[in-house]
């Protein structure tokens, strides 16, 4: 067997391998055997059927077709194993060149290879950590929320009045013609709340149960909907019932609710719970603004395309997910973006190379600084896994594979770069 190794462009290599007709005689014989199980012969059962007279009913070309996929499922790995050295990414590309009776056989073998990095400095980037500060509007904005949770509404056969909840047909006119997307039923207003009309609900306070109110109101000028920013719009409200709505007190008795004997606790509670998503969010600022100039300071080799579109797709398939847990259809979503998925897939290209970049600059700090995952670590989050799904068990037999340890050992690897990276470059303000 002769093996030919050639550079490509683009962190790219090709090996052209060939087989003696000598030594592809073998897996021609095989792939005989094979085709024999799947032709059916007059005369022959499945298996059976001579050499000869297979080669004279489906000719060669089927059964040396079927000898060099036996070949190359054969050969590949070892071929790659003895000739190439780098990190290979992504699934070798097969292209079989030569394949002729009594011929040898050639086939070739593109290779994606992991780009080189050069390290430039990743330590005392002196990046200064916000301090956080939990508002005390903040504190009562979520309270108010929960308050909100709580009211008790009763149908009322009056006049509405502020805090009441009144229920609308809502029908929208410019120039006397109906806006598209403007006609709305059962519609929710709440009295003395802000809405993106000024002055709305103020309209619908002194109404009751069976009125129809028409009323103008200007948009405000910097609103989405170019066409109706600044502009006057015509409201036909059907009022179709209000409701006064009773509030909880702010007491202990509130705070049982949830669990808790005092009010203080609530409030304590949800300040620990504000002040935890702030620092989530600044860690994810941080952590953007620290890679971002690790990045910079960084050589890398040539970027395979393989490597790219694979990070695309695992985005990709992010946002699709993201989009689905807040209950709205994909194919809706990019119709909000006006964009097809290969448009956003474009739009997302430049932040799948910024993620590669990291990636691929976690691991090589991982391997200067020799920091990795011990077995200890791997079976603890493993065990805690095995907790999570001990009532699937289709999940727990593969969570015990080789594959999945060398998951979680990159996973936990990487995540102990990022801390190191984070304890080196970022300067807390206390």
């Amino acid at each position: 067997m002769k093996v030919e190794k050639k550079d490509l462009k683009k962190s790219q290599i090709e090996l052209l391998v060939e087989l003696s007709v000598e030594e592809f005689e073998p897996y021609v014989k095989k792939g005989a055997d094979v085709v024999a199980k799947e032709v059916k012969i007059d005369g022959f059962r499945p298996g059976s059927v001579p050499y000869e007279i297979l080669r004279q009913k489906i000719g060669d070309m089927t059964i040396i077709e079927e000898g060099a996929r036996i070949a190359i499922n054969k050969l590949l790995e070892k071929v790659i194993k003895e000739n190439v050295t780098e990190q290979i990414v992504g699934q070798p590309v097969i292209d079989i060149t030569k394949l002729a009776p009594g011929n040898p056989m050639e086939f070739k073998v593109v290779l994606s290879l992991v780009p080189a990095v050069t390290l430039g400095s990743y330590k005392d980037a002196k990046i200064k950590a916000k301090k956080i500060v939990v508002d005390e509007k903040e504190v009562e904005r979520t309270l108010n929320e929960l308050k909100e949770m709580r009211v008790q509404e009763v149908l009322v056969e009056r006049e509405s009045k502020k805090d009441d909840k009144v229920l609308v047909d809502i029908k929208m006119f410019q120039d006397n013609v109906p806006l598209e997307g403007g006609q709305g039923k059962n519609a929710v207003v709440i009295i003395g709340k802000d809405y993106i009309i000024p002055g709305f609900d103020k309209e619908m306070t002194g109404v009751k149960k069976g009125d129809v109110k028409e009323f103008s109101l200007p948009y405000p000028v910097d609103h989405y909907m170019k066409n109706l920013a600044g502009k006057m719009v015509d409201f036909k409200i059907t009022i179709l019932d209000v409701y006064e709505r009773e509030l909880p007190e702010f007491d202990d008795k509130f705070a049982e609710q949830f669990g808790l004997k005092k009010f203080a606790e609530l409030k304590d509670n949800i300040t620990k719970s504000i002040k935890e998503q702030k620092e989530k969010e600044i860690n994810v600022t941080l952590e953007k603004e620290l890679f971002d100039k690790l990045i910079e300071k960084t050589k890398f080799g040539d970027f395979p395309e393989v490597l790219i579109q694979h990070e695309l797709e695992t985005m990709m398939r992010e946002l699709e997910h993201s989009v689905a847990e807040n209950g709205a259809k994909f194919d809706d979503y990019l119709k909000s973006l006006n964009k097809s998925r290969n448009e956003l897939a474009l739009d997302l290209a430049p932040d799948a190379l910024k993620r590669v970049k990291a990636s691929l600059l976690i691991r090589e700090i991982a391997l200067a600084e020799n920091i990795k995952a011990t077995d200890e670590d791997v079976q603890k989050y493993i065990d805690g896994a095995k907790k999570q799904y001990q009532a699937h068990k289709d999940i727990l037999g593969r969570l015990d594979a080789p594959e999945y340890r060398d998951y979680v050992a990159n996973i936990l690897t990487s995540q102990k770069v990022v801390d190191a990276l984070r304890e080196w470059n970022i300067e807390s303000d206390k």
